[in-house]
């Protein structure tokens, strides 16, 4: 298991597969996964949109094409009652339940999308992970948690206002928050997503198996070394506990919580445990 992280995180991100390392992220939930038979399922969805669709059709035919095999035939829905179960980002449930979060449901439509030759790509907006399609010279940008129905300027624009304290979004601000984001970066959301689920539920060792992952897939990431540092500390591990502290702080000697950080050093080295 581990030596397929390890590849993983050495791979350049436009080589990590999406699709199986989603399915990685799952089996650290599901131990007994069996990968290969969900890697199947998927394809099995796959064969059956590209077996009536025409690769020679217009992009925007081929994207509609999906959006009405994914959402309308299979029934690929947003979990509006339960958006913070944990079943929402784990791409099995996904596939089984047909219910997921934007990004997790942006994972299958990104991976049904280059089946059909369709450069469809996610977009790390805030608040809602959205996906987006480069088309004549513009973007095409949709919702898959809202059955993939395209969003204008407009509306992008109320959605990030309350992300920038209200304030008036420039064409050159939103074509920033509209940047494709890599698989590496997709995952990262992903395992976040998962960490403050779990963190908010007081679930420490499933929030500090996350931060073990975003730190794997991207070990230059001050915060979750803090983190890290603070869940071990939550499982009374003091020794690891002050490991990942002392490396945030050696990696943010000036950030604002860098006193509370402190603190939580002095408390972490009462306790014992190993390093990590």
């Amino acid at each position: 298991m581990h030596s397929e992280w390890d590849a993983i995180a050495a791979a350049p991100d436009a080589e990590i597969p999406l699709l199986r390392t989603a399915l990685l992220i799952a089996r650290d939930e599901y131990p007994d996964l069996d990968m290969q038979a969900y890697e199947a399922k998927f394809e099995a969805q796959a064969r059956a949109l590209t077996g009536r669709v025409n690769l020679a059709m217009p992009a925007v035919d081929r994207l509609a094409a999906l959006n009405r095999y994914l959402f309308e035939e299979l029934g690929y829905t947003g979990n509006q009652r339960d958006y913070y179960d944990p079943r929402n980002s784990y791409l099995n449930d996904v596939l089984d339940r047909r219910l997921g979060i934007p990004i997790s449901l942006a994972v299958i439509q990104i991976e049904l999308a280059r089946r059909l030759d369709l450069p469809l790509q996610g977009v790390s907006f805030p608040g809602h992970f959205l996906v987006r399609l480069p088309v004549d010279g513009g973007l095409l940008v949709l919702d898959p948690y809202h059955r993939g129905r395209s969003i204008d300027a407009d509306e992008l624009r109320q959605r990030a206002q309350p992300h920038f304290g209200d304030r008036d979004i420039a064409d050159h601000q939103l074509l920033q928050m509209l940047s494709p984001a890599s698989h590496r970066a997709i995952l990262i959301r992903m395992l976040r997503n998962l960490k403050g689920v779990y963190a908010e539920r007081e679930v420490w060792d499933k929030a500090l198996r996350c931060s073990d992952r975003l730190l794997r897939l991207d070990p230059a990431q001050a915060e979750e070394w803090r983190d890290r540092g603070l869940f071990y500390l939550r499982i009374g591990l003091g020794s690891a506990a002050r490991a990942n502290l002392s490396r945030y702080l050696s990696l943010a000697p000036e950030a604002g919580d860098a006193a509370t950080v402190r603190e939580a050093l002095i408390e972490a080295s009462s306790l014992g445990g190993r390093v990590h």
